[in-house]
């Protein structure tokens, strides 16, 4: 007949059973721990590129105006400054096919009823001619004459929908560069992470994240004033951020 078992033999046991569960649950807590903590050893790095390039495309806007009490003698002024405006665009090369007459603008100050008692001049008409050229040197030497225009008697205006005077530069072949751009700024990044595990005496793991950056185009001449769209000469730069895991 076999002995019965101990009761403190059963408590031994379950000692020993609750001892082990609990070594193997920490180990389990401690071996995630370090694998979260190993996750999270990484290095973020940013990677510039810049390319310098000439705009374009040229649009300037150029809105004159004329006055009178007369519609008609107004009117007359205003036509003949067109055909000034045109020729002085003709003299100095630019191709006025691709010029555009935009729309006529009348004001009548009897029309305002709320204006009260008039005085002054009784109708102003304003007219934009609109200069697109994709020859923008060309358009900015025009735009260092427009003085001719003056001595003309053209009476120019800045007021309207188009802001201050002066052509504006535009880039349109941004696309054409992103890809060797972003290219450059990827490995400029990488290079400064491994620079930086060489460094911290580590080695470079995956990349854990990556933002691909905007692209901006800035004025050449970055001065406090300085325009973008008044220069022809242009800064593209882009960014790019990248977060490299650390082994």
């Amino acid at each position: 007949m076999s002995p019965a078992p101990r009761y403190g033999d059963g408590m031994a046991l379950s000692a020993f059973v609750l001892a082990v569960g609990l070594a193997l649950g920490g180990w389990f807590v401690g071996h995630g721990f370090l694998r979260g903590r190993t996750a999270s050893r990484y290095v973020e790095v940013k990677g510039l590129a810049e390319r310098q390039v000439a705009a374009d495309l040229a649009l300037w806007p150029l809105r004159f105006v004329s006055t009178g009490n007369d519609l008609s003698v107004a009117q007359a002024e205003i036509t003949k400054d067109t055909r000034a405006v045109y020729t002085f665009l003709s003299r100095h090369g630019i191709d006025t096919a691709a010029v555009q007459l935009l729309a006529l603008e009348v004001s009548d100050a009897e029309a305002n009823r709320f204006q009260g008692e008039r005085g002054g001049t009784r109708f102003v008409i304003q007219q934009t001619v609109m200069v697109r050229s994709d020859k923008p040197d060309v358009v900015l030497a025009a735009s260092q004459r427009v003085s001719e225009l003056v001595s003309a008697g053209v009476i120019l205006s800045s007021s309207g929908e188009y802001g201050v005077g002066g052509p504006t530069f535009v880039f349109t072949k941004l696309n054409q560069l992103k890809p060797a751009m972003v290219a450059e700024a990827t490995a400029n990044a990488r290079a400064a992470a491994q620079q930086f595990a060489a460094d911290s005496r580590t080695s470079l793991g995956d990349i854990r994240y990556a933002n691909q950056g905007i692209f901006v185009i800035l004025p050449r001449d970055q001065a406090p004033g300085v325009n973008e769209g008044g220069q022809l000469q242009k800064i593209v730069r882009v960014v790019s951020t990248v977060q490299y895991l650390l082994e």
